[in-house]
């Protein structure tokens, strides 16, 4: 910080003594502490074990019908452009189409720098209020998604998890119709009877290659589970921080009769509600983020 107001003032001196080349080296000196300065604080609110890895992704649709399944496919759009924004690679490895329109669910993994540290601040609840197109009467509604973000785990991380405690079903795999539909019940459903953490995968075409995923799926969420249990203190608590609580929600998004995206979180709020959910969301990521590192250590 001091160099930054030494640079700042050697600016300021430049500027009033009408040395341009003075003027511009100050400028750009500027620019380089700050940029310094903006990239200890990317790795203070970044520093947690797993931040740096990959990460796994659950959508569920929840109250408000139809709607609520339309809003849970536009927030996996708004996740899969953020993802694309950054450079990310991802994988859709369960998609569960509603009846009329949109998803009740989607899982995708994303592989990339910092993909859990910064993809963690959209775990969640979130809620959409807008005109519904599929309401005759044109009425407002309110819909409801959650997305619950689990670290992507290497093999190397122990994680136990007793065989006996599971349940594994397999069913034909969904889609839209058509040659390209699995004719066999290649799809896999994992249960961990203890815990009621239920996992799947339906884009392979083999049960086999299916299986897999899914208990890699399911590593990683006992291995978030007992991150909360440890964190808690109880295991009670980590078997909330797995509910969909609806009254909770973390972020507001306000189609009618203004536009706007509110975080409870942070107060931030924006009226670049279409810039959003194409996926511009640094901003809203990154101030929360900085919040809880805040908060953090002023807790330690």
């Amino acid at each position: 910080m001091r160099a930054l107001s030494d640079a700042e003032v050697l600016l300021e001196l430049a500027v009033e003594a009408g040395d341009a080349d003075a003027a511009k080296e100050a400028q750009a000196t500027v620019a380089s502490v700050r940029k310094a300065f903006e990239e200890l604080e990317f790795k203070r609110m970044l520093s947690g074990e797993l931040d740096a890895g990959g990460a796994i992704v659950q959508i569920q649709s929840g109250a408000g019908g139809v709607d609520a399944s339309d809003w849970a496919y536009m927030l996996l759009r708004m996740l899969l452009r953020y993802c694309e924004r950054k450079g990310w690679s991802v994988e859709i490895v369960d998609e569960q189409p509603a009846e009329e329109a949109g998803i009740k669910g989607a899982t995708f993994v994303v592989t990339g720098d910092y993909a859990y540290g910064l993809l963690k601040a959209e775990g969640g609840v979130h809620r959409l209020v807008r005109v519904s197109p599929f309401d005759a009467q044109g009425r407002r509604q309110t819909s409801f998604a959650s997305v619950q973000v689990t670290p992507d785990i290497d093999d190397d991380i122990q994680v136990d998890i007793n065989e006996a405690d599971l349940r594994i079903d397999t069913y034909r795999a969904g889609g839209a119709g058509g040659q390209h539909v699995n004719k066999t019940d290649s799809a896999v459903r994992i249960t961990h009877n203890p815990t009621g953490i239920v996992v799947q995968c339906q884009t392979e075409r083999s049960q086999h290659s299916n299986r897999a995923k899914a208990y890699k799926l399911l590593r990683a969420k006992m291995y978030d589970y007992e991150l909360a249990k440890r964190e808690a203190k109880a295991a009670q608590d980590a078997k909330d921080r797995l509910k969909i609580e609806w009254g909770s929600q973390i972020r507001s998004y306000v189609l009618f009769p203004y536009q706007q995206v509110a975080d409870h979180r942070t107060d931030v709020k924006t009226s670049n509600v279409e810039g959003v959910l194409d996926g511009d969301l640094d901003d809203l990521i990154r101030t929360y983020l900085l919040q809880k590192g805040s908060e953090d250590q002023a807790k330690n």
